[in-house]
């Protein structure tokens, strides 16, 4: 398995992780539910742990994929940009819910203001990580490209098409 690999499989763990640990801390709260605030908690410090290795399979799996015909760059470099600010903003939530759940634990009143500001921050992170997996997609799905942009690329048919000569020569090269 290469990290390229790693990171398409890895990548959708703390996006939708984040999402359910949003849910489960909603309805801690809507239900006034300890456990299922000490159980989105750890969701979210989960969350944290494995956007590490999403992050630092990021750069070699654009490393597999830039040159490659209909590749942008741009998308590259901002999802890379949006990706830096959201391992940020997930090990801040993780650090955050880490802290909570000492508290919880040990009964310490300021808890609920903590929870509170962690529920905050994960709206804040779910809402980047779309944002930021919508990049990562846009860079070889065209599909959920917005109508009109090529993402940087020029995608006319021709730059396609010597793109992929210049990969078939390439392939001949070492015969």
């Amino acid at each position: 398995m290469n990290p390229a690999y790693l990171h398409l499989v890895l990548n959708h763990l703390p996006v939708l992780g984040t999402w359910f640990g949003l849910l489960l801390l909603s309805a801690g709260f809507i239900f006034k539910s300890n456990d299922l605030k000490k159980a989105s908690l750890v969701v979210f410090v989960l969350c944290a742990l494995v956007a590490i290795p999403v992050f630092l399979t990021g750069e070699p799996a654009e490393g597999k994929i830039e040159g490659l015909p209909g590749v942008s760059e741009g998308l590259i470099e901002a999802h890379e940009a949006a990706a830096k600010f959201a391992l940020i903003l997930v090990e801040i939530l993780g650090t955050a819910s880490l802290l909570c759940l000492v508290f919880l634990q040990r009964g310490i009143r300021a808890a609920s203001l903590v929870l509170l500001g962690v529920w905050g921050l994960a709206l804040l992170t779910g809402g980047l990580f779309v944002y930021t997996a919508k990049l990562g997609g846009q860079i070889r799905h065209t599909e959920v490209r917005d109508p009109g942009s090529s993402g940087g690329v020029a995608a006319s048919s021709s730059a396609l098409d010597s793109g992929e000569e210049n990969r078939k020569k390439g392939e001949h090269d070492d015969d």
